[in-house]
């Protein structure tokens, strides 16, 4: 084994021990807990320092994301084999991306805080050179992550747009301009079109019952910028709160 790679599982080693200890603390002595968990961090930002510095690394780096769209989950921690990256994340928030070598990975993800029970527990495949969202979508026992790869490049001048249908209530779904005509038809829960390429513009759009004028949500003023590739992400519940919306994620 390579030292680089020796140091590199070393600063996990000690990210994961310093988290536990954070986390014992928590309750008991305030500044341990923060004494701790800075360890935590800085033990976590030198093994990504360590992967910058391996060849496979800066040659093909993977990039992901968490994109927290459970809208009953509570806040919760995130785990990438064992070692917690995000903490106490709020329904709705994005993380930055997270560097990784290309390879399968085990994201656990438990409500902030515990660690008795997992809210979802599954295994991932990053390949290299690629970004990826990971979106925590679903209601109670059928929460997952729903993987995406985002696709930033666009022609100079020109923008794209994507819709990711994660709403778990609804029926399936149009995207259309208000009071008019159909852009992306029949996008079922937990599916995404492909990018399309437009102009950029400001635009009035809503979210229909596929097939029908049944306006679900309405989008006012969507705006899409020269050079930039759009996600919209449908989250929310149609029949009770939160209520529907559109997460509009550009990388």
């Amino acid at each position: 084994m390579s030292n680089s790679m020796n140091s590199r599982k070393n600063y996990f080693k000690k990210a994961q021990k310093y988290d536990l200890l954070a986390s014992y603390y928590k309750y008991i002595d305030p500044n341990l807990h923060v004494h701790y968990y800075h360890k935590h961090l800085t033990a976590l930002n030198k093994a990504f320092e360590v992967m910058r510095s391996e060849e496979v690394f800066r040659k093909s780096p993977s990039r992901v994301r968490i994109l927290h769209a459970a809208p009953q989950a509570g806040n919760v921690d995130v785990y990438v084999n064992e070692t917690r990256i995000l903490q106490n994340s709020p329904y709705k928030t994005i993380s930055d991306y997270l560097p990784l070598i290309a390879g399968k990975y085990q994201i656990d993800i438990y409500p902030t805080g515990q660690l008795s029970s997992t809210i979802l527990s599954q295994k991932i495949q990053v390949e290299s050179g690629k970004l990826y969202t990971l979106a925590i979508s679903g209601l109670d026992k059928s929460i997952r992550l729903i993987v995406h790869e985002d696709l930033p490049h666009v022609p100079n001048g020109e923008s794209k747009v994507r819709l990711i249908h994660l709403a778990s209530d609804s029926p399936a779904i149009d995207l259309a301009v208000k009071n008019g005509d159909v852009v992306f038809q029949n996008i079922p829960y937990r599916k995404a079109t492909n990018y399309m390429g437009i102009t950029p513009m400001s635009i009035d759009l809503e979210v229909r019952t596929t097939g029908t004028k049944q306006d679900l949500l309405s989008i006012p003023h969507a705006a899409f910028n020269a050079d930039k590739a759009y996600t919209i992400y449908l989250i929310g519940l149609h029949d009770t709160e939160p209520e529907l919306e559109a997460v509009f994620i550009s990388p």
